[in-house]
């Protein structure tokens, strides 16, 4: 508490709002650049099956879908990108809440 600027190796002090408005524009262009390219859901190779599935959330229920052999790593990496982008808005989600309390002080 107490003081709410910081000093930087370039000169003039930011205050605590400007770096978490500095923080909330780096998380929000990292997330749009990660929206057109991911899959919810879990990539994966049950041991008695011989392909992988992508098992995913559709009206409230599980199901379980096929993935082609030649789009596996593809369909990997989209299901990683999510768990990424999740991680991404849940940060952004805490910049927005400290955001929210430093404006309404």
């Amino acid at each position: 508490m107490g003081n709410d600027t910081t000093t930087t190796q370039e000169g003039p002090e930011l205050s605590r709002k400007e770096i978490l408005k500095s923080q909330q524009t780096i998380l929000k262009d990292d997330i749009c650049s990660m929206l057109d390219s991911f899959l919810i859901g879990t990539v994966a190779k049950p041991p008695s099956m011989s392909g992988h599935n992508l098992t995913t959330k559709v009206d409230g229920k599980t199901v379980t879908f096929y993935v082609r052999k030649d789009i596996v790593p593809t369909a990997l990496e989209m299901s990683r990108r999510y768990k990424l982008l999740w991680q991404l808005m849940l940060q952004l989600s805490r910049v927005n809440w400290e955001v929210l309390k430093l404006e309404n002080k």
